[in-house]
């Protein structure tokens, strides 16, 4: 099975997806809105792919300009299929195998203008996540938090303010900034 990247210097590429049931793929019109959102804020920018699965999302951010990407996940086989689409493509960057609180303390002091945060659904873990990259400031001044999460999903955004939500079918794509 194959996604492609939707835009940018790698647009039309295929990317190795998964047969693994852990792993939920954005879908490329999810991924496209996601990506148009953040247009402005892509070129150049530091991006942090918080339990990244395929990569895909942190590889549509450097096809469309983001200077540095780096992915994180617990799972081997994510890591190893992220690696593998990295690969395929020519393009170094920083993959972590760690559970998100861990790679989150090993990258305090660090800042990203975009962080995309896509836990499993329903597993706990927004609020958890969100308290760490506040406590640690990983966010820069002026970035964004892109919250993929189930539509039915009841999660504790109040540390950050929301920007806007959009819902696609059962799924929510929340953008989060931090409070004034």
């Amino acid at each position: 099975m194959f996604m492609r990247v939707t835009a940018g210097q790698f647009k039309g590429r295929k990317l190795l997806t998964n047969t693994f049931d852990h792993i939920r793929p954005t879908a490329d019109i999810v991924k496209q809105a996601i990506f148009n959102k953040l247009a402005f804020k892509i070129s150049s920018s530091s991006v942090l792919d918080l339990f990244c699965g395929t990569g895909a999302l942190g590889i549509e951010a450097i096809s469309r300009g983001a200077s540095r990407v780096v992915f994180v996940d617990k799972d081997y086989r994510s890591v190893n299929l992220t690696k593998a689409n990295l690969k395929n493509l020519n393009i170094d960057a920083e993959v972590l195998r760690a559970s998100f609180d861990v790679a989150l303390a090993r990258l305090k002091g660090e800042k990203f203008d975009i962080i995309i945060l896509d836990p499993p659904y329903k597993a706990g873990l927004y609020e958890k996540a969100l308290s760490l990259i506040c406590e640690y400031r990983l966010l820069s001044e002026g970035g964004v938090i892109v919250a993929e999460h189930a539509k039915d999903e009841k999660i504790d955004f109040s540390l950050f303010s929301i920007e806007t939500s959009k819902d696609y079918g059962s799924k929510s794509v929340t953008y989060l900034i931090e409070k004034n």
